[in-house]
């Protein structure tokens, strides 16, 4: 086995290592699913990553809008998997016991679509704005949106508190930024 491929299997087996540790049965039926097609698509990728991120270039300009659909469920790398299960694990269980499996479903859906719109949106104001096309290009794959979304969403239905971030306990409101640095920080790009 090649180092790189040591690497690559190291956040995966993390993933499962802490999947495990949680309980599968203490997984709500949603946030289960979810972390299933997420794994599954890392493993299984339905198209090379450039050939489902989403870009101002090859989402709008091309049309392929498809794009929309299966950016948010294809990761980078295995760090990038980890990072982005693991804070679902803990926000999808938190709202989906809060909210019940429908309706969270249904938010899912929804977040997962318009956080690829937004990210069109902004790429394409950055592009007229700053007068720079490089921003079109810029390609973007994974959770991190929805994740984010549901952060805020989290911190309507559970103001206050703290959480750990590696260790450090770090205020709700704040926290996804502090995981932002985290992922950045661990799996650059």
């Amino acid at each position: 086995m090649q180092r790189g491929q040591r690497r690559a299997n190291a956040g995966l087996l993390l993933l499962f290592a802490q999947l495990y540790q949680f309980g599968f049965n203490n997984i709500p039926p949603v946030t289960l699913v979810l972390l299933g097609l997420n794994i599954y698509l890392f493993l299984n990728p339905m198209k090379p990553l450039l050939y489902v991120c989403i870009s101002v270039h090859e989402g709008y300009d091309h049309r392929d809008w498809e794009r929309l659909l299966f950016s948010p469920f294809h990761h980078a790398d295995d760090w990038h998997l980890y990072f982005n299960m693991v804070s679902l694990l803990w926000k999808g269980t938190k709202l989906e016991r809060r909210l019940g499996s429908v309706s969270f479903a249904v938010i899912i859906a929804t977040f997962s679509q318009l956080i690829g719109v937004v990210y069109v949106l902004i790429q394409l104001l950055l592009a007229e704005s700053m007068d720079d096309p490089s921003y079109k290009m810029q390609c973007a794959v994974g959770f991190s949106g929805v994740l984010f979304a549901l952060k805020v969403l989290n911190n309507h239905y559970h103001p206050g508190g703290s959480t750990s971030v590696f260790g450090l306990q770090v205020p709700n409101k704040y926290a996804c930024w502090a995981e932002l640095v985290a992922i950045h920080i661990l799996s650059p790009g």
